[in-house]
């Protein structure tokens, strides 16, 4: 606790994971400087091409790419890097027993962060509030409103206000089924990596860890990639 700040065990690995990308980032901007390519640009360039590659295939348009990709890159980099965080030895097993409402639970010093729901819906807040900005910034606030807010007595009558209100709705599920595929796959994985490791500690899990290591992949890929159609959508007229 910092205060009535509480210091959570996931919060910490999300401020762990999210220190390491500042680094990395800053270390590439000194090696650009210096105009010398290592392996590390060499392997972060390949990486930037095919995100920007996909990012192109579904824009169509490399203006819009220039414009989505800093925040689709970094969603992706960041969701597969929490995910796959969790299969690192003693992440989510090594802690203290606590008691609570009456059984010893395993309170973890360290955990994936994106075990946590709060983180993930955090990213689902940011990548849904920032489709709205673009499409505001794209359309203009009165044109993309327009949208969600339609006159009923606008031909064809009351279907245009049943339409905007339901596409209100799915502003809201959006952030709902982001922050909810997220979780609980990330969860189940961990908590199905707990149970291998206590039951059978050697070998049996290793199948499980190299699945983790897909399933974060594509949790992360299809995270960026619906942020990537969101903002698509939003900064597209009726």
């Amino acid at each position: 606790m910092i205060g009535n700040f509480p210091i959570t065990n996931s919060l910490l690995v999300t401020l762990l994971i999210s220190g390491i990308i500042i680094i990395v980032a800053l270390i590439l901007k000194k090696i650009l400087k210096a105009g010398v390519p290592g392996k590390l640009q060499n392997l972060v360039e390949m990486v930037f091409e095919g995100l920007l590659d996909l990012v192109d295939s579904v824009t169509g348009d490399r203006e819009q790419t220039r414009k989505f990709f800093p925040l689709v890159a970094t969603i992706f980099i960041f969701v597969i890097l929490i995910n796959w965080v969790e299969i690192i030895p003693g992440l989510g097993t090594i802690g203290t027993e606590q008691v609570h409402h009456g059984e010893k639970i395993l309170a973890p010093f360290l955990r994936s962060a994106a075990a946590d729901l709060n983180v993930t819906l955090v990213i689902a807040l940011v990548a849904v509030l920032a489709s709205q900005i673009m499409g505001i910034a794209v359309l203009g606030l009165k044109k993309y409103a327009g949208k969600f807010l339609v006159s009923p007595f606008k031909k064809p009558y009351f279907v245009g206000t049943f339409v905007g209100i339901l596409e209100i709705i799915s502003e809201f599920a959006k952030i709902i089924s982001f922050s909810f595929r997220l979780f609980g796959n990330i969860f189940a994985g961990e908590v199905l990596l707990t149970v291998m490791l206590m039951l059978v500690p050697l070998i049996v899990p290793l199948p499980f860890l190299f699945l983790e290591i897909f399933v974060g992949f594509v949790q992360a890929l299809v995270f960026a990639m619906l942020t990537l159609v969101f903002m698509k959508m939003a900064t597209e007229a009726h």
